[in-house]
């Protein structure tokens, strides 16, 4: 069984664990080591357990708890050529633990195939996840202004998608933060809004994707209410009902199956 849990998803911290049979992949590090450890006690493993860890971006909320991490568990960390350089400017000790790959390329890591495809992001190198194994597919897309073309094209038809719906448009135009901070998160190199997820959601269920879980949300611009409300209203008017849920922004995630079965249509 391919299980998928999120450790974190917001703002504040992220990080997300994939397992298949003997194989865990943490996708990001953005909390600390300490919470880390604990979220992966919770489901049995340890961080020497890891397969590899895998670099979606440098920003700190993606690598917060790494360095700390790496001194306790020598682990292979995943990243593009250009994340990997701006990681090892960032934290120089991860140096001797660093992977580099060219974004598209195909990694073998345990029994998953992992593809990383571009996000549109402001730092070096941001990218996404596909993991495909034996039995399933998952795909992580976050921290990205618009779905790229890459992204269109890879993602749908994975089991599970992890989308990020970081905002509300009138709560974010609206709320307290400066306007140059409104204009970065709304840009094409920001975040995706809550539309954003719901139109790539229906994209996604429409080629057979059985559950969504949406991440990345904003505390200030955005709740789980809300979030949950856009997706489902776009998916209900396509006629479609995969699972979907909100990753929570603090605490470990129940485990999510990834498993092929059928779309129930309305």
């Amino acid at each position: 069984m391919t299980t998928v849990h999120t450790l974190a998803s917001g703002s504040s911290g992220n990080a997300v664990l994939i397992s298949c049979g003997s194989t865990h992949l943490l996708l990001d590090a953005g909390i600390s080591c300490r919470r880390i450890t604990a979220a992966l006690r919770e489901v049995g493993l340890a961080p020497d357990e890891l397969t590899a860890i895998l670099i979606t971006h440098t920003h700190s909320d993606h690598i917060a708890g790494l360095q700390t991490l790496l001194k306790r568990s020598r682990l292979p960390i995943y990243a593009s050529t250009a994340a990997a350089e701006d990681l090892v400017f960032r934290l120089p000790a991860c140096m001797d633990h660093l992977r580099a790959f060219s974004i598209g390329q195909a990694l073998c890591l345990g029994n998953c195939s992992v593809t990383a495809f571009p996000t549109s992001h402001d730092a070096p190198g941001a990218c996404g996840y596909r993991i495909d194994t034996p039995e399933s597919s998952v795909g992580l897309l976050t921290d990205t202004g618009r779905v790229t073309s890459e992204a269109f094209d890879l993602l749908p038809g994975v089991d599970l998608a992890v989308v990020e719906a970081n905002h509300d448009v009138e709560t974010l135009r609206s709320g307290p933060y400066p306007a140059c901070l409104k204009r970065r998160i709304l840009s094409s190199a920001g975040h995706l809004s809550n539309e954003d997820a719901a139109r790539f959601a229906v994209t996604l269920a429409q080629s057979g994707t059985s559950e969504v879980i949406l991440a990345h949300l904003s505390r200030e611009n955005n709740t789980p209410a809300m979030a949950q409300n856009a997706v489902d209203t776009a998916l209900s008017a396509a006629g479609l009902s995969p699972r979907l849920s909100v990753a929570p922004r603090d605490h470990l995630s129940a485990a999510h199956a990834a498993a092929r079965r059928s779309v129930c249509r309305k």
